[in-house]
């Protein structure tokens, strides 16, 4: 069955906002490449955070929906959510043996830390002894194909403990809740908002036959983690200070990333209070905070 490719520009400063209610719509994928240069350099976005500062001053946005959708419909009503005029576009068809090389290619094994490879399983592993997480590009945030990922992964693999009770609070594909148990963790909790996350996880966790609960925050089993990881964004992070540290045990350990640079220093002072926390790793403009829960809140 073909697919619709949805293809318009827009400004850098908006591509985050139209990839993302264009997900949330029913996009397959979204790609991003630079409008004044063609088409060879494209990165594929499905819903990856980046910074409008690292793409092009006009982007060419590519949406993939199935056949049976309405990408001009779809269009319009992202449009009404982000509050902008729908822009001049294209729709053409697409066939489904070009989309899926076309996608694959963007994506080949990650050397996420010093143990661990992120593989697609299209790819052979570059070391079969080594670490090895099979996970593939989807509807749902965790390839490895971005820093705040790997970030979070060196984390893992420096000094997550064995048997640790481990929770990954928007878990999108699931890796680092994987990595975690391929670690050694005695349990581990994965949660996400979002649906087709959920879905994601349980199925690649399923792939790497691991075993962890995964599911929506309200339903998250009781009890405090050794180890909390969260990768998702400033500005949740801060929302969410307070309810990740009571997640945290006494001494127990947390990692946030999706930390731009300059938004490092107010997510620190947020967590300040229950945490000693500082930067723990640097990549591509990106940070990750880690630190230790306090004995405490003083």
């Amino acid at each position: 069955m073909p697919y619709h490719a949805l293809r318009f520009d827009v400004p850098a400063a908006e591509v985050e906002g139209w990839s993302d209610t264009l997900l949330a719509q029913g996009a397959l994928a979204v790609d991003a490449a630079d409008a004044g240069a063609g088409t060879e350099r494209e990165v594929a976005v499905f819903g990856e955070p980046g910074s409008a500062e690292q793409m092009w001053p006009s982007t060419r946005l590519t949406a993939l929906f199935a056949g049976d959708a309405d990408p001009a419909r779809e269009l319009v009503r992202a449009a009404a959510e982000l509050a902008v005029p729908a822009p001049v576009h294209v729709i053409e068809s697409v066939a489904d043996d070009d989309w899926v090389r076309r996608s694959q290619a963007q994506f080949v094994p990650v050397h996420a830390s010093e143990r661990i490879w992120i593989v697609p399983t299209w790819c052979e592993p570059p070391d079969p002894h080594a670490l090895n997480l099979r996970i593939d590009p989807g509807l749902a945030f965790g390839t490895g194909s971005h820093a705040t990922t790997r970030l979070c992964v060196r984390w893992l693999d420096a000094r997550l403990a064995r048997g640790a009770r481990v929770l990954d609070y928007g878990c999108g594909s699931g890796v680092l809740a994987i990595a975690a148990a391929k670690l050694g963790a005695r349990e581990v909790c994965a949660v996400d908002i979002d649906p087709n996350a959920i879905v994601a996880c349980h199925a690649n966790a399923a792939a790497n036959a691991v075993e962890l609960w995964c599911g929506a925050p309200d339903a998250l089993p009781a009890g405090a983690f050794d180890a909390v990881c969260a990768n998702i964004l400033a500005e949740p992070l801060l929302a969410l200070s307070c309810s990740l540290a009571a997640l945290v045990r006494t001494d127990g350990e947390i990692v946030l990333s999706g930390i731009l640079e300059e938004q490092s220093s107010a997510v620190r002072a947020s967590y300040a209070r229950w945490f000693n926390i500082e930067v723990w790793g640097r990549e591509d403009g990106w940070v990750a905070l880690a630190g230790s829960r306090k004995r405490s809140d003083g």
